[in-house]
């Protein structure tokens, strides 16, 4: 079976991967990731992307699109609740490109992040799925993550520090620097 792998970084990646291989899946990475910023933080996490599937022969597609304006636009309505927004972003489009691709199925290195809204991932990811006519393979990769870190720091990958959106790195800050606005 053909399905295609929304990777929002190598490091989340490497395990889902490997599963899916193991499980005698036909793998192919996607990378959209308009959510991330700055344009910094996007080309690190894309070029040890591109690096590592290289390495693996892993067939990754691509939209490049650093959409700073439409996910800011996307989102600015509500900042707190906007990871549905994220999601629906992302998702959506992998639907899409697995079914112009003509892949079997979808799904996302998303779902190894215990920091993610599982559940509201999912339910996304099965509007998508309804959407295009393509399928869900959904996959709970919650279990693989300190494996999938460890894997990461080994190989020597960039290893971000928050979720990719400019929101969740300003939380980020905020937390660390004990800030209250």
């Amino acid at each position: 079976m053909k399905t295609l792998l929304h990777i929002c970084c190598a490091p989340c990646a490497n395990q889902c991967i490997e599963v899916l291989r193991t499980d005698h899946f036909e793998v192919s990475g996607f990378w959209y990731n308009p959510n991330i910023h700055p344009f910094t933080e996007y080309r690190a996490r894309r070029n040890c992307l591109r690096e590592y599937a290289e390495t693996i022969a892993l067939p990754l597609l691509e939209k490049n699109d650093y959409a700073l304006r439409p996910f800011v636009r996307a989102v600015a309505e509500d900042i707190s609740g906007r990871c549905v927004k994220c999601y629906e972003m992302r998702l959506f489009e992998t639907a899409k490109a697995a079914r112009e691709g003509g892949f079997d199925s979808f799904t996302s290195s998303l779902f190894i992040s215990p920091y993610q809204n599982h559940e509201l991932m999912r339910e996304v990811a099965g509007r998508a799925a309804a959407e295009y006519g393509v399928e869900f393979l959904y996959r709970d990769f919650r279990p693989y993550f300190k494996a999938g870190q460890e894997k990461a720091r080994e190989l020597g990958f960039y290893m971000q520090k928050y979720c990719g959106c400019v929101f969740s790195e300003e939380e980020r800050y905020l937390k660390k620097n004990k800030i209250i606005l």
